[in-house]
């Protein structure tokens, strides 16, 4: 699911604002180190954020199926009620019904579309697989992009791409473009990228760049390596926490891992 809201003017804390408390360090959700203008100002959980940061953060979220916002600091998971977004991200009414819908969207049990073909439903029914089936004329079964809602070009069982013209994935081009890190705890590591799919769930998460090279994904609670990807119990076999991994580094994700949980 894709927004098609845009922000045309940035937004910005008012500097006068006493109900904010804010803080002279750097945006800790500005993951593209976009440089917002905006001061910035301090989540319930104290972490650093702008407006921009925060709503661009939450939308992302609500476009990988969630319907909660959790903090996007590896280590960090805490979950923000929506009047705390809606205040720190001065939201506009727009975007609000935009969130809103979203949300409520996100937390049903099953998405429904109608199949371009045949018309029936179809349901997806994995987090994060696009490749979805439908039951097309003449009762033949045919897969879909849950996307573009056309027959996928990539073979099967890729479920984070179908190849078609019409097909974009934002997730993938955040890790396709996101900028390399300086791991600072981390010793012999370079050319990290900043953001990393959750090798369990392909929730996308970042380094908070303090600690040890392993995290733990706040959605399903998997703890691996953010050099390696491996499973940290994996990875800490052959290597320390602070050094490179016998492994190496892992490349860039070309593909977003897909949860084998069903929705609930």
């Amino acid at each position: 699911m894709c927004s098609d809201l845009t922000t045309t003017l940035e937004k910005c804390y008012d500097p006068e604002d006493s109900s904010l408390t804010f803080a002279d360090r750097e945006d800790d959700l500005d993951f593209l180190c976009e440089g917002f203008k905006s001061r910035r100002a301090l989540m319930s959980c104290g972490h650093a954020v702008t407006p921009m940061s925060l709503t661009k953060w939450c939308r992302r979220l609500l476009e990988q199926g969630e319907s909660k916002f959790v903090c996007g600091r590896s280590g960090c998971n805490v979950q923000w009620p929506y009047a705390e977004v809606c205040k720190m991200a001065l939201l506009t009414p727009e975007e609000m019904k935009y969130f809103e819908k979203t949300m409520c969207t996100n937390s049903m049990s099953h998405y429904t579309k109608i199949c371009p073909g045949c018309k029936s439903s179809v349901v997806g029914t994995k987090r994060y697989n696009l490749r979805v089936h439908s039951t097309a004329q003449k009762g033949q079964a045919s897969d879909l992009c849950w996307q573009c809602l056309k027959k996928p070009k990539a073979p099967a069982p890729s479920s984070d791409r179908c190849e078609n013209e019409s097909f974009t994935n934002e997730l993938l081009n955040t890790l396709r473009m996101c900028p390399e890190i300086s791991l600072d705890s981390v010793k012999g590591v370079t050319g990290c990228p900043s953001m990393r799919a959750c090798p369990t769930c392909g929730i996308m998460l970042q380094h908070d760049n303090k600690h040890c090279k392993k995290v733990v994904c706040p959605r399903c609670m998997n703890g691996f390596c953010f050099v390696c990807l491996k499973p940290t119990a994996v990875c800490l076999k052959n290597s320390s926490p602070y050094g490179p991994c016998s492994s190496g580094l892992a490349p860039r994700q070309t593909s977003i891992p897909v949860w084998q949980s069903s929705f609930e």
